[in-house]
């Protein structure tokens, strides 16, 4: 279980925190759901997760265990806002054995099978797939790293409602092996699929259901 208890960011730079006490619990197999506007602090949040920033006080859990930033680096897989635009591989092969040379091709035949996509040749240019196939590439780079949460940022951005619906559906699907803290500014298809619903307005976080 991820648990936060009284998380908070407050940078040197800033006057006021942007991340204020934040508590938090998600179970393993639940797919969490933070909604805010631009702005709100969500980036930060899965950043802090993600151990790419560090926060100013407060817990981070996994279990029972209390995670240093370092920890969390190995915990969390996290899916930026776009990642197609930091695609680094020539072919989906090598865009998922970036920074895993030894990885073999059952695993990354795997990866592609839990994101739908293993029906693609491995010599396809990640740059070469739709919208809705690059998020499903970034979902199992991420994958492919066996973390114990994985973190979304906005995944539904840019994308035509069908390849809304699509991805949501996944998500739908991957909570059934995976814990899943999404968050997003609209979240019109995936209000359905979350097991827990907060807000994050001005730094505060509070529980929908």
């Amino acid at each position: 279980m991820l648990s936060l208890e009284n998380l908070t960011y407050h940078p040197p730079a800033t006057t006021q925190p942007i991340l204020k006490d934040l508590n938090l619990q998600l179970i393993p197999q639940q797919l969490g759901l933070i909604v805010g506007a631009s702005g709100s602090g969500k980036t930060t949040l899965l950043e802090i997760l993600a151990g790419l920033a560090e926060h100013t006080k407060g817990h981070i859990y996994w279990q029972d265990q209390e995670l240093t930033y370092l920890e969390l680096q190995q915990l969390g897989g996290l899916v930026f806002q776009f990642p197609e635009r930091h695609f680094c591989g020539n072919t989906l092969l090598e865009e998922l054995r970036l920074g895993h040379p030894e990885l073999g091709s059952i695993q990354v035949t795997e990866a592609l099978k839990e994101v739908g996509l293993d029906h693609l040749s491995l010599t396809t240019s990640p740059h070469n797939l739709s919208g809705g196939q690059q998020r499903r590439l970034a979902l199992a780079v991420q994958l492919i790293r066996q973390p114990n949460l994985l973190l979304l940022d906005e995944p539904t951005a840019g994308l035509d409602w069908s390849m809304r619906i699509q991805l949501a559906k996944l998500l739908e699907k991957l909570k059934t092996h995976w814990t899943l803290l999404v968050v997003t500014h609209d979240p019109t298809e995936l209000l359905a699929i979350a097991d827990q619903v907060w807000t994050l307005k001005q730094g505060n976080l509070e529980i929908i259901t």
